[in-house]
């Protein structure tokens, strides 16, 4: 990761003007410290955040505005408490959080901030947190976004069973570990969860969710099928996700999002 991307290792000055820079965007990602089952670690969601924002920022041309801050590790993990090691913050404290860096980065003269988020849990409570920052800062645009959402390629890699039920540990999750930190994934291989469970109409996320706990579902913390993971989808997964989050990005520079408020990014000078 280019240390000029990194705003906390910039100083001030070179802080004051990317901010001036027009379109200037940060993205800040976040993950969560939550059990992933036997064979992932904790931090899974924040290593998944943090390693594939790298790889998209690399991937983004030189002269394009965008920097990202630090993980913000711990997250909203009700649902996975009562698992060693699960930890939570209240959902107050985490708006707050939001909107208190949110407001600073908009009074450094930031024009955007991504949450860049990898924790399916919290996907509802940090839309609720951006449109709270943007009520209080209107110049300021605010996405918030979900690292598996909206991928083109993603569902063809993945059997249907999973599409539909492995929301938690299991074959993605645990092939996307494979490849991007082997070291990190145990031996076992869970085939857990009751998605079955739910009323007919109802699902666990989606149309008509239930709030569930994992202690509903699941012994071992997973939910779906771990058996068939690889290195090699977890590699197809990494490529799709990166390839998809890049062209994004870039469709974001180079628009005026916030209406009114940012400025197309200009074009690299021609060589010569």
């Amino acid at each position: 990761m280019p240390p000029q991307r990194q705003l906390a290792r910039l100083a001030w000055p070179q802080v004051q003007e990317a901010a001036q820079r027009p379109g200037s965007t940060v993205v800040w990602p976040w993950g969560a410290v939550e059990q992933h089952g036997p064979q992932l670690p904790l931090a899974t969601d924040g290593l998944f955040a943090e390693q594939l924002l790298d790889a998209v920022l690399e991937e983004l041309a030189e002269h394009q505005p965008i920097w990202r801050l630090p993980l913000q590790a711990i997250g909203f993990s009700p649902e996975h408490l009562g698992f060693p090691g699960s930890l939570s913050l209240p959902p107050e404290l985490l708006i707050q959080t939001v909107c208190s860096v949110g407001r600073q980065l908009a009074d450094c003269g930031f024009q955007r901030l991504v949450l860049f988020n990898a924790h399916g849990g919290q996907i509802a409570l940090l839309q609720t947190a951006a449109r709270e920052l943007r009520q209080q800062v209107p110049a300021l645009g605010v996405l918030p976004c979900f690292l598996w959402s909206g991928i083109a390629g993603l569902a063809e890699l993945l059997p249907a069973s999973e599409r539909q039920g492995g929301l938690h540990a299991g074959l993605a999750e645990t092939s996307l570990m494979m490849h991007l930190a082997a070291e990190l994934v145990g031996p076992q291989r869970p085939c857990d969860g009751q998605p079955a469970a739910v009323p007919s109409g109802w699902s666990l996320e989606g149309a008509a969710p239930c709030a569930w706990l994992m202690a509903d579902l699941s012994r071992s913390g997973v939910v779906g099928d771990a058996r068939g993971s690889d290195a090699s989808l977890g590699r197809a997964l990494a490529e799709r996700l990166v390839q998809g989050w890049r062209q994004r990005f870039d469709t974001l520079l180079a628009s005026d999002w916030p209406p009114g408020c940012a400025i197309r990014t200009p074009a690299p000078p021609e060589p010569g």
